[in-house]
């Protein structure tokens, strides 16, 4: 690896009968200079999260901290019932999918006021892709903003559970029919979405009902974009019972094949107590 590994770490969560094991890992890459990701393991919420930070001369970093910062914050603050709610609750939604839809809505209008009153910030964002484990880690919330992902690894098989806001997706959406030929031709990097671009910003959420075995993988486009699913999965399967090495074999996996952005996984897995 081109770099030392900055962060990592590993956290059991007991939730009444199942245990919540998470990794979380972050490496430069082979190309780049710095590193603009960030992740967050927040296990005293069940709550965890990858951030990709753009913006150049530093600013990228600065966004993507941000956001994992606003985030835990918004949690500690909504502990307490008192709270004035910053922004539209909806009744029809559970209070933790508010909670976090909320939260990442409050990290995009930081960043943007933040980008405003700094002109070298100026233009920075980031995306964020979090999962909030709730019902004692029998339901999760999954929301996402931008291009990092979550995949879900089941009875050895591997989901993609998020869709990237990218023009790729942009165009297949108004012309499903395009030929592999046509979508060559548009550039693959170009996100749609990311926090801190506009005042406001749409968040996609999901809600899933978790199952024991469960392998949640969380990653910015370092990873995906140097490595095919199948590879994500056998990785991970290699080193299934460690999480710990298995994120450190996704991020020499995402080098070996180039390492041509920053990489960042934070995997999550649900076992019986």
């Amino acid at each position: 690896m081109n770099g030392p590994i900055v962060a990592g770490l590993k956290k059991r969560n007991k939730a009444m009968g199942r245990f919540l094991r998470v990794a979380g890992l972050t490496d430069v890459g082979q190309e780049r200079e710095h590193n603009e990701d960030s992740f967050g393991l927040l296990p005293q919420y069940n709550l965890f999260l990858v951030a990709d930070g753009m913006g150049g001369h530093r600013a990228g970093d600065v966004a993507s901290k941000t956001a994992i910062e606003a985030v835990s914050e918004f949690f500690l603050a909504t502990e307490k019932e008192d709270i004035t709610w910053p922004f539209h609750f909806d009744p029809n939604l559970p209070f933790a999918v508010n909670r976090l839809v909320t939260s990442v809505q409050v990290a995009n209008s930081r960043i943007y006021q933040q980008s405003m009153r700094n002109p070298d910030q100026q233009g920075m964002g980031t995306t964020v892709v979090a999962i909030h484990f709730v019902e004692q880690g029998r339901t999760c919330h999954i929301a996402h903003v931008g291009d990092s992902r979550c995949y879900r690894i089941r009875d050895k098989a591997i989901e993609l559970v998020t869709t990237d806001h990218s023009l790729i997706n942009d165009y297949l959406r108004a012309a499903p029919d395009l030929t592999e030929e046509q979508l060559s031709e548009l550039p693959r990097n170009v996100i749609t979405r990311a926090l801190g671009m506009q005042e406001s910003v749409l968040v996609d959420f999901q809600t899933h009902k978790p199952q024991v075995g469960d392998i949640n993988i969380l990653c910015s486009d370092g990873l995906n974009g140097m490595l095919e699913d199948a590879m994500i999965l056998q990785t991970v399967l290699d080193n299934q019972g460690d999480l710990d090495r298995a994120a450190a074999a996704l991020i020499k996996a995402a080098n070996d094949h180039g390492g041509e952005d920053n990489v960042t996984v934070v995997l999550t897995e649900l076992a019986d107590e």
